[in-house]
Formats: structure tokens, C-alpha cells, sequence
């Protein structure tokens, strides 16, 4: 079974690769692939959904349509609880800065620490949220929903802290907010964790080991091991 993977981002590949070949069954089975490995030049859809689960769902159903090839999309980001949320689904574009990602991803921090200058380190509760959706392409003539065919979808969340004003950022693993979540359990941030570790505990490794589960029982009717 060929999945492509809705991202061209190789941190993402990479994450739900590895957890997939946890496992011996169903990862034979089944190839994953990016979009960039597979040649696809169609523009990027406009994220325009409320929540996590309708932009995952939104860009599942527009690659598959684009590639007529089963596809998995996600889409994740930073919930903080003093923002209200914040940046919620706008966390990849939170500062409104485009370029490459450790620009992005520069400006970003920096936004999201001078926003919570006056919250204290109690206050500043965050969790990481990701939703997959898995969407076969459309089949002329076959029963759908007005948007497409309706996708599977499996989600997972990471529960820390965003670091107090008087903490620096740390940790040279991840990418995007991580060397800014401390996980108070741990005494580390994300971007501390080694990619095996942090594939154990994060919300994408939750939602991507699901949906290993969820595709590994299409494929064969069992349970992958954990």
C-alpha cells in the first residue's frame, strides 16, 4: 500500500516514518512517500478551517484529489491556555514571516514568549495537538459527502509548559516551538527528548501510531504491536 504524506516538511516525514517501522506489521506492507518525492507541483490549499481536525481533513481530501493517490495529511500546532488557544491552528505562520523554516520558526518563538512576558511560569499550561486524516481520491460516480470522500482520522495530544520569562529556550532536536515546551515530568524540553523518545510520548507519534493501528487492521484485521 503507497500512502503519500501530505507535507514536504522533513521533520514531519521523518517522525511518522520512524513510527511505522516500530512496528514489523503492517510497515512492510506499506510505503510512504512525500509529496516532494513524488513530483507533486500543486499549490498548497488555504488552511481556512477552525480547527485541527477540518484544515487535516481539508488538505487530506485536495492532495488526494491532486495525486489520485491515498493520502495522509496532518495538521498540528501549540495550544496555550493563557492566549486563549493561541496559536492554535496559525501556529506554523503565528508571526506572519515567510521564508525558510528556521526564519519562520525564529520569529515565531520570539512572537509567542513576548505574548506571555507577564504570565507567570503556573499560568503558562500548553499542550501540543495533532489530527491525521487519511482520504482515499475520489472515485467518479462513487457515494461521498460534498467535499470528498470522507477521511479516517486519528489525533494525539502532549501536555507541558511553555518556559518561564527568566528560561532560555533548549534542546537541538525538533523544530517549531520545541526548545520552548517543558515537559515538567521530564525535566527537558521537547527539543531535549531524542527523536526515539519524543516519538514515544508526542502528539504526533499518538496520532501517527493510531493510524498505524487503523491501517494495519485494513490491511490484515490485527492489531500492530506497540
Amino acid at each position: 500500500m503507497k500512502i503519500v504524506i501530505a507535507s514536504s516538511n522533513p521533520h514531519k516525514l521523518a517522525e511518522i516514518r520512524a513510527v511505522f517501522d516500530e512496528a514489523s506489521d503492517p510497515a512492510p506492507a506499506v510505503q510512504l512517500t512525500g509529496l516532494l518525492d513524488i513530483g507533486c507541483e500543486a499549490e498548497e490549499p488555504v488552511e481556512d478551517q477552525p480547527t485541527f481536525e477540518g484544515n487535516a481533513a481539508l488538505k487530506a481530501r485536495y492532495y488526494a484529489s491532486a495525486t489520485g493517490c491515498l493520502v495522509l495529511a496532518d495538521d498540528s500546532g501549540l495550544v496555550v491556555d493563557a492566549l486563549g488557544g493561541a496559536p492554535g491552528v496559525h501556529s506554523a505562520r503565528y508571526a506572519g514571516v515567510t521564508g525558510p523554516r528556521d526564519v519562520v520558526d525564529t520569529a515565531n518563538n520570539q512572537l509567542l514568549l513576548q505574548k506571555l512576558a507577564d504570565t507567570p511560569p503556573r499560568q503558562r499550561t500548553a499542550r501540543f495537538v495533532c489530527v491525521m486524516a487519511l482520504c482515499d481520491p475520489p472515485v467518479s460516480g462513487a457515494a461521498h459527502d460534498a467535499n470528498g470522500p470522507a477521511p479516517v482520522i486519528t489525533q494525539g495530544q502532549f501536555e507541558g509548559r511553555i518556559i518561564g520569562p527568566n528560561e532560555s529556550p533548549r534542546g537541538n532536536h525538533g523544530f517549531g516551538y520545541d526548545p520552548l515546551f517543558y515537559l515538567p515530568d521530564l525535566g527537558k524540553t521537547s527539543a531535549e527528548l531524542s527523536p526515539d523518545h519524543k516519538n514515544r510520548i508526542s502528539h504526533r507519534g499518538q496520532a501517527a501510531r493510531c493510524m498505524r493501528d487503523v491501517i494495519a487492521k485494513q490491511l490484515h484485521g490485527i492489531d500492530t504491536d506497540e
